[in-house]
């Protein structure tokens, strides 16, 4: 039997930007993103794709990539690890939940994400 996909939909996409307000300006103001939710404890904002849950994650402080979400962040880890991938960044608390990175047999990182506390409002 196959096991069930680790990997269920992307939630969101970071970009990083010199400043939130500087990244504002051109992704909300200029290009009509609704902003959704900023945090300055973590020098991220989070604004809405239109056509998808998927957010748009401006970010001073991440490299630009696609954040994964998982069932559960620590049995994610477990069956990546056990399939051959790597804990680049073990499991930490986040506001809206759980993050890990692992880094899959190619070199590729995948960062890992669960809503367990729910999303930003």
């Amino acid at each position: 039997m196959d096991p069930e996909p680790v990997l269920r939909a992307v939630d969101c996409v970071t970009i990083p930007v010199p400043d939130l307000d500087t990244g504002l300006a051109f992704y909300a103001n200029s290009l009509g993103h609704e902003l959704l939710w900023r945090d300055e404890t973590t020098g991220q904002a989070g604004l809405r794709l239109p056509d998808t849950e998927t957010e748009l994650v401006l970010t001073a402080t991440a490299p630009y990539a696609p954040a994964w979400l998982v069932d559960a962040v620590p049995t994610a880890v477990n069956s990546l690890v056990a399939a051959g991938a790597t804990v680049r960044r073990p499991v930490t608390e986040i506001p809206v939940g759980r993050l890990a990175v692992v880094t899959d047999p190619f070199g590729n990182d995948l960062v890992l994400l669960d809503l367990s506390t729910g999303r930003y409002r």
